[in-house]
């Protein structure tokens, strides 16, 4: 029984050194965490009406591109654009998406032959960015955050 009882004082007092843990400041946690945020990245992709159910997400970036391509589409071909010469260049169109879920056209660039051939084509893809609506902004840790894209557009006709 005295071999038991000083076994176990010494398991008490020597096992208290594996119950403590480490306090950090809130400082510290802080910017491990804000180190740590891929600010680059979303976690949830802005959503219109057809794409809101989807979960995971690459399913709901490429429900959003493709939306937003077949709508910008279908504005220049309800525009009857007709091309004087053969065109091969690619329009750069940035836009942001308010942490409200409003769009907004930010730059459009395009080369000064694309320009002088279509120049209305500005108006245009503004236009297709205005009717578009979108049901929910992206997300980051389940707050809504603001985000910009750059859409890579291909002008390419040809003589028929």
């Amino acid at each position: 029984m005295k071999y038991l009882k000083i076994l176990l004082i010494l398991l008490l007092t020597g096992s208290c050194q594996y119950f403590e843990t480490e306090k950090i400041s809130t400082e510290t946690f802080y910017e491990e965490e804000i180190k740590a945020i891929d600010w680059n990245d979303v976690d949830k992709y802005p959503a219109f009406s057809n794409c809101e159910k989807l979960n995971e997400k690459v399913d709901q970036k490429s429900c959003f591109e493709n939306t937003l391509s077949q709508h910008l589409r279908k504005t220049f071909t309800n525009n009857n654009a007709i091309a004087v010469h053969d065109l091969n260049d690619t329009v750069q169109l940035t836009f942001s998406i308010s942490n409200k879920g409003k769009l907004e056209v930010t730059s459009i660039k395009m080369d000064s032959v694309t320009q002088a051939e279509f120049p209305s084509l500005k108006e245009w893809f503004k236009q297709g960015i205005d009717t578009l609506t979108l049901v929910s902004p992206a997300y980051k840790r389940a707050m809504p955050v603001a985000t910009q894209f750059t859409l890579p557009i291909i002008i390419r006709t040809q003589n028929l």
